[in-house]
């Protein structure tokens, strides 16, 4: 399944793929330079990723996973430091919440770290609440997981 949105006030296109295409393994390699807990964030199990180009240069990427069937798991959350600051990852955000509604899951889950300050910020701000750290999460103090509660797609 591949359809772009086009996003002409950051000047950025979002491309929907999967986890196997070309531009993701680019940037998820960018990502993994700076991910904490690796072993939680493989793309094995990454069937949805959401692509942000610039220029025709992937620039910010993320991903869903099922967590239940209810609901997906937000990851690989990135965005190329010189790119940041533009609305990317919060566009990149609202792309994969649209997408988990409509695989028809009704809640968002995802960590990061305390030491985050910008992630946190955003997934604030984009409607997300704290909640007590999940899963593989659970016993690690310095994670922060959030929470957010889906609209349901009204039809068109």
């Amino acid at each position: 399944m591949l359809s772009a949105v086009s996003m002409t006030d950051i000047f950025a296109e979002l491309s929907m793929s999967n986890k196997d295409s070309q531009n993701c393994r680019k940037i998820s390699g960018e990502l993994g330079t700076w991910l904490y807990f690796s072993e939680f964030n493989k793309i094995d199990k990454i069937r949805h990723v959401v692509v942000a180009f610039e220029n025709n240069l992937p620039v910010g990427c993320g991903a869903i996973k099922s967590y239940d069937l209810q609901t997906m798991e937000v990851k690989r959350m990135y965005t190329l430091p010189e790119h940041r600051g533009k609305g990317i990852a919060r566009n990149i955000l609202k792309e994969l919440e649209k997408w988990a509604a409509e695989l028809s899951c009704n809640k968002c889950i995802l960590e990061t770290g305390k030491r985050q300050p910008e992630a946190i910020e955003l997934y604030q701000r984009s409607g997300y609440t704290i909640i007590p750290n999940y899963g593989q999460y659970a016993a690690i103090e310095n994670s922060v997981c959030f929470e957010k509660q889906l609209t349901k797609l009204r039809p068109d």
